[in-house]
Formats: structure tokens, C-alpha cells, sequence
């Protein structure tokens, strides 16, 4: 069981984040699906510590298939749901798009998903080449979920940036 979940497609540094938050030392590799089962990890933040799920990515459709539901129960039993997204789109994938894909298909599985907190971390923000393209994706994101309350951070996990 774990307070928080880690969601987004393929390659987009889920891995990687929660081997920079807590103990949990995943496997990290750059290629599509080298989560294939949830990595938990404590992660302490002054006097609190919460858990932490690194669950495989999800991709369009796979949300609706048998099996993949062992993962989503998963997300279901978290009760916060964290976006990490590839924000420099180093992959060539539209964050803003991959958000409101898995969204769709979280929402497909079980629509009270939709209804606990959500965050977005846009991670690679180290890999952007210039500091208007940083702000650019960043603006995008802000000004689509912000005023659905769902707060926008830029973050790195390989230059540990937040």
C-alpha cells in the first residue's frame, strides 16, 4: 500500500524519480517497459515519511486490458496520484497530451480515481536546450491544470533540480 502513486507512460523518469526520493533502488534503463512490476520506496521529508509507488508505464488502451489491472489496483489503493511527465519532451511525446491520455484511461478503469489530488512533476527539465523552451512547456502545463488545482513542478531527477 502506498500514499502516493508514480503514473505516466513509458521512459518518462518514474524510475528514476523514486530512486532520487527514497532507498528503493529500480531498475533504470532507457527503454520502453523496464518497470514491469510496482517499486515502492519510504521517502522522508523532515519529520513525516510517506510510500511511494513506481508503478509500469501506462500507454493508451492498456488501461482497458486484463492485464494490466493488477498495476492500476495499484493506483487505486494510493491517494495521491503524481504525473510524471517527460517535460522537454526529449522522446518527441507532447506532455500536456500524455497527461490527459492517462487520464482517460485511468478514468476508463475506475472514474474515482479522477477525484483524488493530483500533481504533475515535468521531469528532463535539465535536457531542455533553451530556457524558453523550459518556460514554454511549463506555461502550457500551468495554464491547463493550475486552475483545476492541480499544481505544476519542473524538476529533474538526474540533476536532482526541483
Amino acid at each position: 500500500m502506498a500514499d502516493a502513486a508514480l503514473v505516466g507512460f513509458p521512459s518518462v523518469g518514474k524510475s528514476s524519480l523514486i530512486a532520487r526520493m527514497s532507498a528503493a533502488r529500480p531498475k533504470i534503463a532507457d527503454y520502453p517497459f523496464t518497470t514491469l512490476v510496482p517499486n515502492l520506496g519510504m521517502v522522508r521529508a523532515g519529520e513525516y515519511s510517506y510510500v511511494v509507488a513506481d508503478v509500469p508505464g501506462l500507454i493508451e488502451a492498456r488501461a482497458r486490458a486484463r492485464a494490466w489491472s493488477p498495476f492500476l489496483r495499484h493506483i487505486e489503493r494510493t491517494k495521491v496520484l503524481v504525473h510524471v511527465v517527460d517535460g522537454a519532451s526529449v522522446e518527441g511525446r507532447d506532455p500536456l497530451e500524455d497527461i490527459l491520455t492517462i487520464n482517460k484511461e485511468l478514468e476508463a478503469y475506475n472514474p474515482e480515481l479522477l477525484k483524488r489530488p493530483q500533481v504533475i512533476a515535468a521531469n528532463k527539465m535539465d535536457a531542455c536546450f533553451s530556457e524558453d523552451d523550459s518556460n514554454d512547456i511549463i506555461a502550457r502545463l500551468k495554464a491547463e491544470f493550475e486552475p483545476k488545482g492541480i499544481k505544476v513542478f519542473p524538476i529533474s531527477a538526474v540533476s536532482r533540480q526541483a
